[in-house]
């Protein structure tokens, strides 16, 4: 087979992927990108040519500002503590005991559930008097509290409904990773009096750092694109204070029918995970060590 023939097979088998990958993925950002300069077109008219009026309109609105300090706090509580967790998680069911297979299925559980039912799941244990936390607050002498209707808590509230979903899931690629380490190093380090926490630092964190990329990736797309719990639990309130950017644009796209400026706001978003991929790669690609 001659060059220019490998040349053309080899697209040819990529054709088929390549055009469900334009068609679904790159054809949307690109409309999406031209709606953002249009408004809303009404009563079967095209929308008219507005040029930056929706970015402009979007530098002065407080709610998309106050949504999009609610995703940094929400990444922020997400996904350490989702990725810490998913490493324990990992590490304990990696280990030689008696059930774990019953432990995995009992982590993996809460990933297969969808998220409306885990959110109404999670309402219920929010209720105020009658929920499973007030129960147990009450025990102890706690005074009831609305934890969803605070604007205090119900951020923190629907972060740990987050992290309860993720890191079962993220567990299963760092297991995944745990089993593929050769048993020798461990055996060496033992023969050299090395700690387990000195044998977790130097040698199997560093051979899990391309999984925790691929997990701090998938992560960081997460913590943006979650919204149908905020939808069953709190629908963006009290006052704003779970209201995460996707949700934002749920709100105006849906409730509001405002198009235009819902593509305005899902450009930002995808110039804002794009960013955070980029600088993931770019300052993590050094860490990351392959065998």
């Amino acid at each position: 087979m001659s060059r220019t023939s490998a040349w053309l097979h080899g697209w040819l088998l990529l054709l088929p992927a390549a055009a469900l990958l334009a068609l679904f993925t790159h054809w949307p950002i690109v409309g999406t990108a031209w709606d953002s300069f249009h408004a809303t077109s009404r009563a079967g008219r095209p929308a008219p040519w507005v040029g930056l009026e929706n970015y402009r309109v979007m530098v002065a609105d407080e709610v998309f500002w106050k949504s999009l300090v609610n995703n940094l706090w929400y990444c922020l509580g997400t996904i350490p503590l989702s990725i810490a967790l998913a490493i324990l998680m990992a590490l304990w069911v990696n280990s030689a005991m008696r059930g774990r297979t019953w432990l995995r299925m009992a982590f993996f559980t809460p990933t297969i559930l969808p998220m409306i039912a885990v959110a109404n799941i999670w309402l219920f244990f929010y209720t105020p008097q009658y929920g499973m936390l007030e129960q147990v607050t009450g025990l102890f002498g706690f005074a009831s509290r609305n934890w969803l209707g605070n604007p205090d808590t119900a951020l923190a509230c629907v972060t740990v409904v987050a992290i309860w979903k993720e890191a079962g899931f993220f567990m299963i690629f760092y297991l995944a990773a745990l089993q593929s380490i050769p048993p020798a190093l461990a055996e060496a380090a033992a023969l050299e009096g090395a700690s387990r926490a000195y044998y977790f630092r130097r040698v199997v964190f560093p051979l899990l750092m391309p999984t925790t990329l691929f997990v701090l990736v998938n992560a960081v797309i997460n913590s943006f694109r979650l919204v149908d719990h905020i939808v069953v639990m709190t629908k963006g309130g009290p006052n704003n204070a779970t209201s995460l950017l996707l949700f934002h644009i749920y709100q105006v796209g849906f409730s509001f029918w405002d198009t235009g400026y819902a593509a305005a706001l899902t450009v930002v978003l995808l110039a804002i995970l794009a960013a955070v991929a980029l600088a993931q790669f770019f300052f993590l690609d050094k860490r990351v060590h392959y065998q």
